[in-house]
């Protein structure tokens, strides 16, 4: 019997967005509080995609929104790091997102250069450990 791949030939499902004007309450609500909280005209295409299942918008916007709120870390080093997850992800998206918003928290054109060389020295030196299967130092477990 001959191995056959099966191919999808109907037209694929995308998600459309949801624009403020025709989103139901429950959407309109968590687009108002993305857009107080990040002091927006509008929320972007992420949230308006999101939005097609509102209970996966909100659990969403609830977690990012406690996840980045002030802490131990403040709101530039959250930024900066979810732009380097971003980055090592390749999410074009989140790159573009996170960019601008690290931006806005205040982080300079030297900054995004250092994060760039950080980002790029510990995929490396993380690919080379795993290649050579190193053993971890005792030093490291303590």
């Amino acid at each position: 019997m001959r191995n056959r791949v099966r191919r999808f030939r109907g037209p694929f499902h995308k998600p459309r967005p949801v624009d403020y004007a025709n989103a139901s309450a429950e959407v309109r609500a968590v687009f108002d509080d993305i857009k107080a909280t990040r002091k927006l005209a509008d929320v972007n295409n992420f949230w308006k995609y999101l939005a097609a299942d509102p209970a996966l918008l909100k659990r969403t916007w609830e977690t990012q929104k406690a996840v980045l709120a002030p802490g131990a870390l403040d709101r530039l080093v959250k930024e900066l790091i979810y732009l380097a997850v971003s980055v090592t992800n390749g999410c074009s998206y989140g790159i573009a997102c996170h960019t601008a918003l690290a931006r806005k928290a205040g982080m300079t054109d030297a900054m995004f250069a250092e994060l760039m060389a950080v980002v790029g020295m510990a995929n490396q030196t993380n690919r080379f450990a795993d290649g050579f299967r190193l053993p971890i130092d005792d030093a490291f477990n303590e």
